[in-house]
């Protein structure tokens, strides 16, 4: 299982999603936002919208919350500030490589609010294109494995073109190239089949194999990364082991 996938599973199991709805909202109020801007506000002709909008109902986010990210990406909120997709890279403590993508209505905040995480945990900002070449998009499906099973999600990944189905004991996750994305989308669609989350993602080409002690320390500060305001997600090139899953159930 890849590392993000390990990553993703720790989430699931030490965040409590009802302690984190408000951020978690705000996000993805951010992204619909900028899913509108980009391809109006009719999901049936707009795909990213449809997505992102699929995600939030799985999120249980309230339908005004919705609405209202909709009508600031497509201009009808004139009062609304306006929001930017873009992508930092830079460099965790041990030199493992981290690509943010961030939302944000202001640049200049968003680099100092990173700046000061990564230089007091030992890391840095890095220029563009300095990290960015160590990392792949792919397309991503996790499916709940409750109600699903493996040979049934594994036949269809093979059929539409997927290069990896992982399981774990909560999710099974269908991986492929962002080409494929819509196919393996609508395949599950009319299976019947729900992804609880979907989307693209960047993958590590390469990982960076660290012992527990700094693999703790590195997953600290992504961890600080995350939790800030214009932060959608970090990748990064870590290895995180089963040990160091271990030692993290042990000090939740």
């Amino acid at each position: 299982m890849s590392g993000h996938s390990k990553w993703s599973t720790i989430k699931h199991k030490k965040a409590s999603k009802d302690a984190r709805r408000g951020k978690i909202f705000t996000k993805l109020a951010r992204e619909i936002e900028i899913a509108a801007r980009e391809g109006g506000g009719d999901p049936e002709s707009n795909f990213s919208l449809r997505l992102t909008l699929e995600n939030a109902k799985n999120a249980n986010m309230p339908s005004d919350n919705i609405k209202r990210a909709i009508k600031r990406g497509t201009g009808e909120d004139k009062d609304a500030a306006k929001m930017e997709q873009v992508y930092y890279e830079g460099y965790a403590p041990h030199g493992v490589a981290l690509m943010v993508k961030c939302i944000t209505d202001n640049r200049n905040r968003t680099v100092a609010d990173m700046r000061h995480i990564l230089s007091k945990a030992g890391g840095s900002m890095g220029d563009s294109g300095s990290v960015a070449w160590q990392f792949s998009r792919i397309s991503f499906f996790e499916i709940p494995v409750n109600g699903n099973d493996y040979d049934t999600i594994f036949e269809l990944a093979l059929e539409t073109g997927a290069e990896d189905v992982t399981e774990d004991e909560n999710f099974f996750e269908i991986t492929g190239p962002v080409e494929v994305f819509k196919t393996i989308h609508d395949r599950l669609e009319e299976e019947g089949i729900k992804a609880e989350e979907s989307g693209v993602r960047l993958q590590p080409n390469q990982e960076l194999s660290l012992d527990i002690e700094k693999t703790l320390q590195v997953m600290s500060v992504i961890e600080r990364l995350e939790d800030l305001f214009d932060v959608l997600a970090v990748y990064s090139n870590l290895e995180i082991t089963d040990e160091a899953i271990a030692e993290l159930a042990e000090d939740d």
